[in-house]
């Protein structure tokens, strides 16, 4: 990460630009970017409670996915999942975040997706996420304020009333649109999560730090 303004061995004329520099104009940029498109009134609003988060936990059909379920000839579950959103998770981890996973279903698709995250909080054919929610800051010993959720439909408005920082997709039902935080502006699916991962870690100030290691 570039910490200052300064860079030790600056381009002369008619020279490339050295790593720090170029490094610096790409963390400008993609700030800049960032403030453009997506650091809106109801972004800097939920800042606070997302600073506080220690896990987040996903609902999974119509938020991991876009809600779409498939099924082969042999009758085995397909589902599709986002990259963005999955390399989110991986930062959010970074920064010390616990991801959780809670549906109401089941499929050995979510088990693979898991395990590919290296995800172990998988909570799989579970109607009541309130008890399962529960369950987590209990073993975790945390508070509710230091827990986000993002649900899309009216089996997660209990819990997305519960949590310290509530957000959900574009395309959610109305009614959890009018319960939440924060309202992602892609739908379930198509990155809505990593926004909501991206949210995190801005409040925290760990947007920048992250983004330089991987600009190196």
């Amino acid at each position: 990460m570039i910490d200052d303004d300064s860079c030790p061995s600056p381009a002369k004329d008619g020279v490339y630009p050295g790593d720090c520099e170029f490094t610096r104009a790409l963390l400008q940029k993609a700030a800049s970017r960032a403030e453009n498109q997506q650091k809106g009134y109801a972004w800097r609003k939920c800042l606070p409670k997302a600073k506080e988060v220690k896990l987040l936990l996903l609902d999974v059909d119509g938020v991991l996915t876009n809600g779409s379920i498939s099924y082969t000839d042999e009758g085995s579950e397909m589902k599709t999942f986002n990259s963005r959103d999955g390399f989110g998770m991986n930062l959010l981890r970074q920064a010390e975040v616990e991801i959780g996973l809670i549906t109401a279903r089941s499929s050995k698709a979510l088990n693979r997706r898991a395990q590919d995250l290296n995800l172990t909080r998988v909570y799989q054919g579970k109607r009541n996420k309130v008890a399962v929610f529960e369950e987590i800051i209990a073993e975790m010993q945390l508070a509710p304020q230091q827990v986000a959720y993002m649900g899309d439909d009216w089996l997660d408005l209990a819990l997305l009333t519960r949590v310290g920082f509530s957000a959900t997709v574009a395309d959610a039902v109305p009614e959890v649109i009018e319960a939440v935080d924060y309202v992602a502006r892609r739908p379930g699916g198509n990155g809505a999560v990593r926004e909501v991962c991206d949210l995190i870690l801005d409040a925290k100030g760990l947007y920048g730090e992250l983004l330089g290691k991987y600009l190196g």
